[in-house]
């Protein structure tokens, strides 16, 4: 064997560890350490396994299947087997779901552990209890975003194609789940949606009837928003909280109330930003593009500065002498 040939050791790579990545397992390991050492005041749900965002995607479509089966299930249930369908597709995404919540509850400890099973158990019963009650508030946001869009040609439509009704079956679904001590599942199942739909709702949030989302990309709606009945809001519309001080309590502010109050009736266009713990009075209309800090009494109509047009003619043309060259 010549000198420049490589030895037989060399050439023979560590199938095991072939891009030579030893050094780095070990470093981030010892930064995963320091962080739950200085960082033990989080309960890291890590420790036992998070929940799962594809197995609550799958619980989310089959609930839905479930809430409207001829619908939003698939294309084999007719009216005469849709409630085996619906029984089959509770049992499955109930079970799934029991297991997703259990992942979120457990800890370290055997008794740890089989008490968040329990709780699992006791929060998967009082949700299905109230699965027709979710049912029956859909039918209104339905029934408003067939009202609220000339577009609209049917329910179904509506149901089939508007990315809003799918944000507000999470969000519905969700925010049972949230105010039922399931947090972490919860905001896990409004963001399935926000991925796929652009809106952006936090299970917290408390929303009343009829609420419809048109277009929709872009819409916020922060934790501890309130919401009336038969509020409609467009695209890119935040419903927001300002940022608290740096030098403020981040605890404070994590609980406080801080974002807007919307009462009933309101319409908020395209663009819309709403930020801090103000109310928009009852059958208030807030223009497109408006930034908005401060409340505004019921029946107001807020807008933004206007353009202003000055019709006249046009200009005449540069004259030019022979040759081209403009005049100066």
């Amino acid at each position: 064997m010549t000198s420049d040939q490589p030895s037989a050791s060399a050439a023979a790579p560590d199938l095991d560890d072939f891009w030579h990545v030893g050094d780095i397992v070990r470093e981030l390991a010892e930064i995963r350490q320091h962080w739950r050492t200085t960082n033990s005041q989080h309960a890291e749900h890590g420790v036992e396994g998070f929940p799962s965002r594809v197995r609550l995607a799958k619980v989310a479509d089959e609930l839905c299947g479930a809430l409207f089966p001829l619908r939003l299930g698939p294309d084999f249930v007719r009216r005469h087997n849709e409630d085996t369908f619906v029984t089959q597709s509770l049992q499955i995404a109930l079970s799934r779901l029991q297991a997703q919540l259990g992942l979120e509850f457990a800890y370290t400890g055997e008794a740890e552990r089989q008490a968040g099973e329990q709780r699992a158990d006791a929060i998967v019963l009082a949700f299905s209890r109230q699965l027709p009650a979710i049912r029956r508030m859909l039918d209104l946001d339905l029934e408003a975003a067939y009202e609220g869009d000339p577009s609209a040609r049917s329910l179904d439509e509506v149901l089939i194609c508007y990315p809003g009704l799918l944000a507000i079956i999470h969000y519905r679904l969700a925010h049972a789940l949230h105010g039922l001590g399931a947090p972490l599942v919860a905001r896990i199942l409004t963001e399935i949606a926000h991925g796929t739909t652009g809106i952006d709702i936090h299970p917290a949030a408390q929303i009343g009837r009829g609420f419809f989302i048109d277009h929709g990309t872009g819409v916020v709606i922060g934790e501890t928003t309130v919401v009336g009945d038969n509020v409609r809001i467009y695209q890119g519309v935040t419903l927001g909280a300002k940022a608290y001080a740096p030098d403020g309590s981040v605890a404070a502010a994590k609980t406080s109330p801080r974002h807007p109050v919307v009462e009933d009736d309101v319409v908020i266009y395209a663009g819309a930003t709403i930020l801090g713990r103000i109310t928009i009075g009852k059958g208030s209309e807030i223009g497109g593009n408006v930034w908005l800090t401060h409340g505004v009494p019921p029946y107001s109509m807020v807008f933004q500065a206007r353009e202003t047009l000055i019709s006249g003619k046009p200009p005449a043309p540069p004259t030019s002498i022979k040759g081209g060259d403009p005049l100066n």
